[in-house]
């Protein structure tokens, strides 16, 4: 499973591919799901796009959305603060 709750917390364990044709979820890659995003992993121009790409699809802010691990590789963990909307591929809240 690539999410875990965290009491309100969304917990994402993914895989940013870089410099795609498009920004969005792809599919599962065991534990993780590829996120593919459309910036270029220079001067965490791709950590800011995929932050701000998370915050709209959550409907948080951007202050919401932090990240665990991975600040400098493409598997990342990040943590949602109580995301306001759910994606099709996390489904409802528990």
């Amino acid at each position: 499973m690539f999410f875990q709750w965290q009491g309100d917390d969304l917990v994402l364990n993914i895989r940013v591919q870089p410099r795609a044709s498009s920004d969005g979820f792809a599919e599962e890659l065991g534990d993780r799901i590829k996120l593919r995003i459309t910036a270029p992993p220079v001067d965490g121009k791709a950590n800011r796009h995929l932050i701000a790409l998370l915050a709209k699809t959550f409907k948080v802010a951007k202050d919401d959305i932090s990240i665990i691990s991975g600040q400098n590789g493409r598997n990342k963990c990040i943590k949602i603060h109580q995301p306001a909307h759910l994606p099709e591929i996390i489904g409802p809240a528990p």
